[in-house]
């Protein structure tokens, strides 16, 4: 059975979504894009596009169920990747950071700690904005994953 990569689609940048297009299509990989708003794609049997409510986490359910161990999961949500991971799945963000069973307790962790500043009132900055080196490591690490298909 081949693999699938499971996009975690509302809040991935376009430039990531396109380089995933060309890839499924290059591979033959199915790609399937979860969100809760609609997601133009290109029409190819591989890219398909599944519409979920717009209630709390309904995407994020609906990847984790789906996955199948070996799969690659792409999403920024650390308790989606911690889920996905523990299913056996291959998880980075749209940066290229590679999430694992070694780092993604710790990734948590600092999530948790982040948000709990926040709800306290003490402004953090959000993160950077998605820049050409961000674009590259994405590339990168889905080169890698795709290599070993």
């Amino acid at each position: 059975m081949s693999k699938t990569i499971w996009v975690d689609a509302d809040a991935c940048p376009n430039p990531v979504k396109e380089m995933l297009f060309r890839a499924a299509d290059r591979k033959s990989v199915p790609l399937i894009l979860v969100a809760n708003q609609l997601i133009r794609v290109p029409a190819s049997p591989n890219i398909s596009v599944v519409r979920v409510s717009s209630g709390f986490d309904e995407a994020d359910n609906y990847i984790v169920e789906q996955l199948q161990n070996g799969d690659l999961v792409i999403t920024g949500d650390i308790p989606l990747a911690s889920d996905a991971i523990e299913k056996g799945a291959m998880v980075f963000n749209p940066r290229g950071d590679i999430y694992t069973v070694d780092n993604i307790k710790q990734r948590l962790t600092m999530r948790d700690f982040m948000e709990e500043l926040r709800s306290s009132g003490v402004h953090t900055n959000g993160p950077n904005s998605f820049s050409q080196a961000d674009k590259h490591a994405f590339a990168k690490a889905l080169d890698k994953w795709l290599s070993r298909l």
